[in-house]
């Protein structure tokens, strides 16, 4: 086998990208575009030790659940991955790629629940940052690249984002506001953030200096978008691909956006972290609080809380909630919102989630649950440790990586302190490779502290 080469195939199932995956002489061979149970004819462009990319040329045996996609910059744009499929197989795809995480690298035959499907599969995205390219263009960038892919319309993100970057981008053009450009660090506009909610809209500018005619693009912001309830201004002068920058100028209104969830209302700042699909983040939150409080759970401790959205759902029913988040603003954005919605059973710890577990344990303070929801990277060696130093009967799991989340429940379970009851997959980005997962664990082990 060799680039160039042309061959015909069968798709026999998918990457945990949503890519298709054939065999060719026993080396597995990835096909985006492609679906099980089709057969089709495949050029390979790249051939590695083990595996193999190819370009799918056409398809000669079309499987059932191929659809035409809504997208028309689909699948140029590099925001989305599922548009060629329907809904069904794509919930099918991304539960079977939790099962396989769980069973190939965990190692374990944890019951996977059935997946939970959105409702919605268009438009549910409240946080949109559109790269800015020249010509006065944003979209999303090509797969695998940084070159962006102009669009005016993105069938995930809300119409407001959408509208607001439309009147962004005719304030650009009038007077002149150059895009910034990555690779001479020349240039100003980088990013349009918009982000959506109960509130109205919240839009954030991410520049490498204060641009000029910041009066005419309120003006034309409020006229023209009258949902927007605040500009903000980040500035970022760095040559890196981290989107926002540590400098916040409020130009207009408010600074952050309210929003309501779960019950509990929220402040969210531009740089906290909140869940993107607000309907699936509520059925994600019942499970998560219903898995914590279900061994009748008291002392709750919140790894990773970010603005208190998880802590403020717990600390209805339990009767002391801790929070923990290594960002400054977020955690004064929790205390806020705890103080909003008349919480007085939840603190908080700025720390990073290792030490504030330390912490905590030199304190005595055993909790009954542990709830996790680390970043993509999944949690430390450290905080692994910390945590079984506590032994938490309970331990709920919050996860946006299947992969990582099935090497911590190896590393957690490994020496048998823990069991995993379940896994239960939330698909929170319909029309992307990415999926939520909530794994509960139990201890039966009692340590003496």
């Amino acid at each position: 086998m060799k680039k160039g080469d042309i061959h015909t195939v069968e798709i026999t199932g998918y990457t945990s990208e949503g890519a298709g995956i054939a065999r060719i002489d026993g080396m597995a061979v990835f096909v985006p575009l492609a679906l099980s149970g089709e057969r089709c004819e495949i050029m390979i462009l790249k051939v590695e030790k083990s595996f193999a990319y190819a370009k799918l040329v056409r398809v000669i045996e079309s499987s059932p659940e191929r659809v035409e996609g809504m997208c028309k910059h689909y699948p140029k744009c590099g925001g989305c991955t599922m548009w060629h499929m329907s809904y069904d197989e794509e919930l099918r795809m991304k539960e079977e790629r939790v099962r396989s995480a769980i069973e190939r690298i965990a190692g374990k035959n944890t019951p996977v629940l059935p997946i939970i499907g959105a409702d919605s599969t268009v438009r549910y995205r409240n946080k949109a940052q559109f790269p800015v390219g020249k010509n006065c263009e944003s979209g999303f960038y090509r797969t695998r690249s940084h070159d962006i892919v102009p669009s005016d319309v993105c069938l995930i993100q809300s119409e407001i984002a959408d509208k607001v970057r439309a009147v962004v981008h005719i304030w650009q053009k009038e007077y002149s506001i150059p895009a910034y450009d990555e690779e001479t660090g020349k240039g100003v506009l980088r990013h349009i953030y918009v982000r959506t909610g109960k509130g109205g809209a919240l839009l954030c500018l991410i520049s490498a200096a204060r641009p000029a005619h910041v009066d005419k693009l309120i003006e034309t912001v409020t006229q023209q978008c009258p949902e927007v309830c605040g500009i903000v201004l980040n500035i970022n002068k760095k040559k890196t691909n981290v989107i926002l920058g540590d400098e916040y100028i409020t130009l207009w209104g408010n600074s952050t956006l309210s929003d309501e969830l779960a019950g509990s209302e929220f402040e969210i700042s531009p740089a906290a972290f909140y869940q993107v699909n607000h309907a699936q983040t509520e059925r994600l939150y019942d499970i998560a609080t219903r898995l914590a409080l279900c061994d009748g759970a008291r002392f709750v401790l919140d790894l990773y809380c970010g603005i208190g959205t998880i802590t403020l759902s717990l600390a209805k029913h339990a009767e002391r909630v801790i929070g923990v988040e290594v960002v400054p603003q977020a955690i004064e954005d929790a205390k806020k919102n705890c103080v909003l919605n008349n919480v007085t059973n939840a603190e908080f710890i700025c720390a990073d989630a290792g030490e504030a577990a330390a912490l905590l344990a030199r304190r005595g303070e055993k909790p009954d649950t542990i709830v996790v929801d680390p970043p993509r990277k999944g949690l430390s060696p450290e905080v692994i440790e910390e945590i079984k130093r506590m032994n938490p009967k309970t331990l709920v799991y919050v996860s946006c990586d299947p992969a990582t989340l099935a090497r911590d429940i190896k590393l957690l379970c490994g020496d048998g302190m823990y069991n995993a009851v379940s896994v239960q997959p939330v698909d929170m980005f319909p029309r992307t490779k990415h999926c939520e997962v909530v794994a509960h664990l139990r201890s039966d082990i009692s340590i003496n502290t």
